[in-house]
């Protein structure tokens, strides 16, 4: 597909985080770009107020879409979008070139230098952290994040010079397997989206074919915690990152200082037919948790190898601000709140630790919502486990997103497996009741479905 002769673009989904940075990068080039999503949220007032006509009827297509030439028009939806809806049957039946979002991913990066960060947890923060560190460094790209950047305020960033793009690798429908990277970081491989494969092995032998998707003389970077095999890209280079174990780019000396984690970074300096090893030393990092550190090595050792200075490095990772849902902090009277994306068991294990680091003689109470039924079913006893590590713990019901119910598999289900005296499955409307007769000193809330509406409610009630 030659984007260069497409003039309009239409997106079915146009409200997801990744449908919207193409929305907005192909807005930028001066393209026409509409679309459609089921509900108004934050994302899609942004959209409209920068000039991207937005609908919420299924059914409605605009005129100008309607009337497109179809060899040079665009439909682009995502896989959450269900088969039966009416937009994306017509464009179907009717002649329109339609394709995923990766895909279109896919087309936009084909002849870009691209850097790709590939994971079942840590994509957001660690494209997010890179994109940052490069620009700090002088290194100018285009990024394509998976959240909206602290730093930022945005999901896309522009670059004015050069052709380098960092992308997030998405694994669910496999979608990464459209990529051609230069760089490709695989920061984790942990059983997800089972509903896409048959099976762990499955699972990580789809990233061994991701990682073959490395162009010659490319970059293969993954974190040593992750147990595959991958083979060295073709006459390129494979290197591990990790914030505990020996590694090519290691963390040392971990520690908490004022608030903030520090750490120092033993790093690898290649010449030909040389190898030294580099120091840097008091890392600072603002946001909590081990994942976070190695997040931070992954994109150091990226900006590293691609010519980055250690002291420009290092003062970008101080300066990162994070991902919004990615840990946002919220400070109260004498109480704190802080909500994140978390939505499987290991990220929301990480997330407790976390916060447990930061409060550890306080009360954390945890209001969680489950994201998709499958996944709900197929990671329960993982679920249970880590929401055990909470002191009191409200269940949502489950967020279905793209599924249909599945028979005996709910909020009351999961709740029956956490071990915990204090626990329940609360509406949404009734938590923010909860709250506003017991406001608790530490509320933390999980979830990727639409718990995010929650957010301003519930920090309007600890402002109070």
């Amino acid at each position: 597909m030659n984007m260069l002769t497409i003039d309009k673009l239409y997106f079915v989904g146009i409200g997801g985080i990744g449908m919207s940075a193409l929305a907005r990068y192909f807005h930028a080039q001066g393209k026409k770009v509409g679309g459609y999503d089921k509900t108004e949220t934050v994302l899609t007032k942004s959209l409209v107020q920068e000039g991207i006509e937005i609908h919420y009827e299924d059914d409605n297509i605009p005129s100008w879409m309607l009337e497109a030439h179809h060899e040079k028009s665009l439909v682009v939806y995502t896989p959450a979008i269900p088969e039966s809806n009416q937009e994306l049957k017509y464009f179907k039946q009717n002649g329109f070139h339609v394709y995923k979002r990766a895909e279109v991913l896919g087309f936009v990066t084909q002849d870009a230098y691209t850097i790709a960060v590939a994971g079942t947890h840590g994509k957001t923060t660690t494209s997010t952290l890179l994109a940052h560190v490069l620009r700090s460094c002088d290194i100018d790209c285009t990024a394509f994040l998976g959240g909206v950047s602290s730093n930022y305020n945005t999901n896309l960033l522009l670059s004015k010079k050069g052709n380098m793009v960092v992308v997030e690798a998405d694994e669910y429908d496999r979608s990464f397997l459209k990529l051609s990277p230069d760089v490709a970081v695989i920061t984790s491989v942990e059983p997800d989206h089972m509903d896409i494969y048959r099976d762990a092995a499955d699972l990580n032998n789809t990233f061994r074919a991701f990682a073959k998707r490395v162009k010659p003389k490319g970059i293969l970077l993954v974190n040593k915690h992750v147990d595959i095999d991958f083979e060295v890209p073709e006459n390129g280079s494979l290197f591990t990152y990790s914030a505990d174990i020996k590694s090519d780019f290691m963390a040392h000396h971990l520690r908490i200082e004022e608030g903030q984690q520090v750490f120092d970074v033993q790093m690898l300096d290649l010449h030909p037919g040389e190898v030294y090893e580099r120091w840097a030393e008091s890392i600072k990092l603002k946001l909590p948790g081990k994942h976070n550190v190695e997040n931070a090595m992954a994109s150091m050792a990226v900006a590293y190898q691609l010519g980055g200075q250690c002291k420009e490095i290092v003062e970008a990772v101080a300066s990162f601000e994070g991902v919004k849902r990615r840990f946002d902090q919220y400070q109260g009277s004498g109480s704190v709140y802080i909500d994140d994306y978390a939505h499987h068991p290991d990220e929301v294990k990480a997330t407790l630790n976390a916060v447990r680091s930061l409060y550890p003689e306080q009360k954390i109470t945890v209001v969680f919502q489950p994201h998709l039924f499958s996944r709900t079913r197929d990671f329960a006893d993982g679920f249970a486990q880590s929401l055990s590590l909470a002191d009191e713990l409200i269940l949502l019901e489950i967020y279905p997103a793209r599924e249909t119910p599945i028979e005996g598999v709910d909020a009351e289900m999961l709740l029956s497996k956490v071990q915990l005296d204090a626990k329940k499955v609360l509406t949404k409307e009734a938590l923010l009741d909860n709250l506003k007769i017991n406001k608790r000193r530490v509320l933390v809330t999980l979830g990727a479905g639409d718990i995010d509406q929650l957010v301003e409610p519930i920090k309007s009630i600890y402002q109070e």
